[in-house]
């Protein structure tokens, strides 16, 4: 039995919480609005909560309404530029106080809205506009425009360099914040030569703006060459080079004292399908792949879903997509005009591909995507859940010609079951380089390029486009813009509304676009 005293509580918290959000506003001419950066949402809400049981009117989300905006941790400036990027037309009809969140708080203990002093009030420094131009960019990378017209290349690959070790490190959140950072950088239409440039800027914590004032002062970053030329980042490097090995079995392997992948392949550790292939073609999977190879690969590609499935559409995605020249990998996204054609495509392409002799490795999974009548049916990761074929691609250094010659093989002669397409078919004979005479290594006529296909359903084709075209960035950028703006839930998979309950249909890119209330970014655009 709960005693008195403690029900007594219990109860007075229940009424205060059932009718907290309800009690009618002590102060009709003051609106609150708490910002979430460097607060946190959590924060946010109890705080939100509590100045709405003290009879203040707060805001959950920023309007034309709001006379305090109460931060905490902020500049001036870095309030100044969220105001900018929230709304740049924004008029007010009284002026809006940009507060410390010491005001609230003495607010809250009067219980009234205290007297506004200079102490309350967040500083905007004043740059000197004639001496140099200061930046201005939205806080979230999905409302910026960013090409491959990099002009702050220095800049940005240290703090990628600093991302990447992060991440490396499997310090995931430590990573997304440089990769936000180095994001701002790359958005700016031009060179950045002083740290005045970039007052108010969004994402640049204080990490960030010590490395990129240490590029601006000294030419590099102290920091980032140290860190280059530390062994553990270096045996990372070499170790994630593998394909299917990530960071966390490598840093277990640089306990176990391996660095090098000579280390490796002695160390007798049993690797499994995918790390095998990874270590036998590491040379091939770690040089960048052209467009002209992507689009020989894509032509094959074509060739095979075009003669086990007529009228289905291959669309080649990624940062290819984007405009760039060079990439780490190919990725193919699949589908059919007609919903529920696409079932079955997959295992049928992939099976011709074997026989074929293109494919050194391959692991298919299946679609696990179950849409869901009152929620969405999200994965607990960023992953989708599509049918997928992660592989290893031969391509021959004439692919673009012999894909011609190969697209018109029926699936049963002859020639398709012993792999007349001039290509060894054999895996083990695969790998080898070619000797000569004389026993000197010799080029082989091919190489090993990394080949993702998905198929998806034309109803969540749009989605799926959106997703595998990134960048991963930018995608992030969408999904939290979604969630933390919309209250939606964003996936490659479907847009659900979690306010009306439902799915929100869209047969385009631009249409989900709309759909989140944000400006439309092409494909070449959306290089954060």
């Amino acid at each position: 039995m709960v005693p008195l005293k403690r029900r007594k509580v219990a109860g007075n918290n229940s009424v205060a919480e059932q009718g907290g959000d309800k009690t009618p506003p002590k102060f009709p001419e003051v609106f609150l609005f708490l910002l979430e950066r460097k607060m946190g949402a959590s924060r946010r809400a109890f705080l939100s909560q509590l100045g709405r049981k003290k009879g203040f009117q707060v805001e959950e989300l920023f309007s034309t309404s709001v006379t305090h905006i109460i931060s905490e941790n902020n500049s001036g400036d870095e309030v100044r530029a969220w105001l900018d990027s929230q709304d740049r037309t924004r008029r007010c009809p009284a002026p809006l106080h940009l507060l410390d969140i010491s005001w609230f708080t003495e607010s809250m203990s009067a219980g009234h809205p205290v007297q506004i002093l200079d102490r309350h009030k967040v500083q905007v420094q004043q740059a000197d506009e004639v001496e140099v131009a200061v930046f201005s960019v939205p806080s979230y990378a999905c409302q910026r425009r960013t090409s491959l017209d990099n002009r702050n290349t220095v800049l940005t690959d240290a703090l990628s360099l600093l991302a990447e070790n992060a991440e490396l490190s499997d310090q995931d959140g430590r990573g997304v914040a440089f990769r936000r950072a180095a994001a701002v950088m790359k958005s700016l239409p031009e060179p950045v030569t002083s740290m005045t440039q970039l007052r108010g800027l969004p994402c640049l914590g204080e990490h960030s703006l010590r490395v990129i004032r240490d590029v601006l002062e000294n030419g590099a970053s102290r920091e980032v060459e140290s860190m280059k030329q530390s062994k553990q980042y270096k045996a990372l490097k070499v170790l994630t080079g593998v394909f299917g090995v990530g960071a966390k079995t490598a840093a277990r392997w640089i306990r176990e004292g391996i660095h090098t992948l000579h280390q490796l392949r002695n160390s007798g550790h049993t690797l499994n399908r995918a790390q095998q292939a990874g270590l036998e073609h590491y040379d091939d999977l770690n040089q960048q792949v052209s467009k002209a190879e992507a689009e020989a690969i894509q032509q094959i590609v074509e060739e095979v879903v075009a003669s086990v499935l007529p009228g289905a559409k291959v669309t080649l995605t990624g940062g290819f997509r984007r405009g760039k020249l060079m990439g780490h990998d190919v990725d193919f996204l699949i589908t059919h005009p007609e919903e529920g054609k696409e079932v079955g495509l997959m295992s049928k392409v992939v099976s011709w591909l074997e026989s074929q002799g293109f494919l050194l490795y391959q692991k298919t999974t299946r679609n696990s995507y179950l849409v869901s009548d009152d929620s969405p049916a999200l994965p607990p990761s960023n992953m989708d859940r599509f049918e997928r074929c992660l592989s290893i691609f031969k391509l021959a250094q004439d692919q673009p010609h012999r894909a011609k010659q190969l697209g018109a093989l029926p699936l049963d002669t002859a020639e398709h079951r012993r792999g007349d397409s001039g290509l060894q078919t054999d895996q083990d004979s695969c790998s080898q380089r070619i000797q000569t005479p004389g026993g000197q290594e010799d080029t082989k006529p091919w190489r090993a390029v990394r080949v993702d296909l998905v198929v998806s359903p034309i109803s969540q084709f749009a989605f799926a486009v959106l997703g595998w075209t990134g960048s991963k960035l930018f995608e992030r950028e969408l999904r939290r813009w979604a969630g933390q703006e919309k209250a939606m839930s964003l996936s490659s998979h479907a847009l659900y509304d979690n306010k009306k309950r439902k799915y929100l249909q869209a047969s385009s890119e631009e249409e989900i676009f709309a759909h989140l209330d944000l400006e439309f970014i092409p494909p070449s655009e959306r290089n954060a």
